[in-house]
């Protein structure tokens, strides 16, 4: 079944798809939105609680609730020396080292940094030894993304492609997952070393947003997409980066020496967003 689920996606107008999606979610008809709402928050169980505004229904539409704030304190910072952060609330995909600049996907998968950061090799070579981490965000997760570590953004590229899901079932059946789907890449310089971000779409997800530069996607492109910052956006540790409609996919990239992985910690562990996956 997870085959024939993943081989169906192969067949689906994802684009066409994402902006139906993108219309929808953002529509401000009172009783279409507050159905959408209700339905998320039952069959997900969301909890509404922790959200800055816990009224769902107060929401002007959709995408409102679904990329909302939270309380202050919903979630602290872990206070280790050296922390990273986890970036999201979610499930760990995988996280691990990178080897000879191959990341891991799912058991008889993976898939090159090279081709991830869109070909380009020289955004690559920093991160061909280092470590990554893959955290999948579910409808019923937070969906603001924020700093691991504090650092200086250098760079962004967006890089086109496809938007197949990115759940767990998905990526045991979809060679190069995340290095098909259309993604962008933060570029930052940390204390730890240089650091990546890699916002990764999925079907169904209509659009991905930066705190310095707004909506990225959509527009959609068929071309790489690239930015560089001059003055270089400071960005503290736990700082909102950015946000994903509907539920997708936060790629950490990390130098050789950037430190180590929490022990313990692998596939399918539940994380929030401020909780300890590392040192360095």
């Amino acid at each position: 079944m997870e085959r024939l689920t993943s081989a169906i996606q192969y067949l689906l107008p994802h684009h066409l798809l994402s902006r139906g999606m993108h219309a929808l979610a953002r529509c401000q008809n009172t009783a279409l939105k507050n159905a959408l709402i209700s339905r998320v928050v039952k069959l997900y169980g969301v909890n509404v609680g922790e959200a800055l505004e816990p009224d769902p229904l107060a929401y002007p539409s959709f995408n409102a609730f679904f990329t909302r704030a939270l309380k202050l304190g919903a979630r602290p910072l872990d206070p280790t020396p050296g922390a990273i952060l986890c970036p999201a609330d979610g499930a760990v995909s995988q996280l691990g080292d990178i080897n000879d600049g191959t990341i891991f996907q799912a058991k008889g998968h993976s898939y090159s940094v090279t081709e991830l950061l869109g070909g380009d090799a020289g955004l690559a070579q920093p991160f061909l030894d280092g470590k990554f981490a893959t955290i999948y965000l579910s409808p019923r997760d937070y969906h603001r993304l924020h700093m691991p570590l504090s650092g200086r953004l250098r760079d962004m590229q967006h890089v086109p492609g496809r938007l197949f899901s990115v759940n767990a079932a998905t990526a045991r059946n979809v060679p190069r997952l995340f290095a098909r789907n259309e993604r962008v890449a933060a570029f930052f310089d940390t204390e730890a070393g240089p650091m990546a971000l890699v916002l990764v779409g999925a079907i169904f997800v209509s659009s991905i947003e930066t705190v310095w530069h707004g909506e990225v996607t959509p527009p959609s492109s068929s071309t790489v997409r690239r930015w560089h910052y001059d003055d270089g956006v400071r960005l503290e540790q736990g700082a909102e980066i950015g946000r994903f409609n509907m539920g997708s996919t936060i790629i950490v990239l990390l130098g050789k020496q950037a430190g180590n992985w929490l022990e313990g910690l692998g596939a399918g562990d539940s994380v929030r967003m401020g909780q300890l996956l590392g040192t360095c």
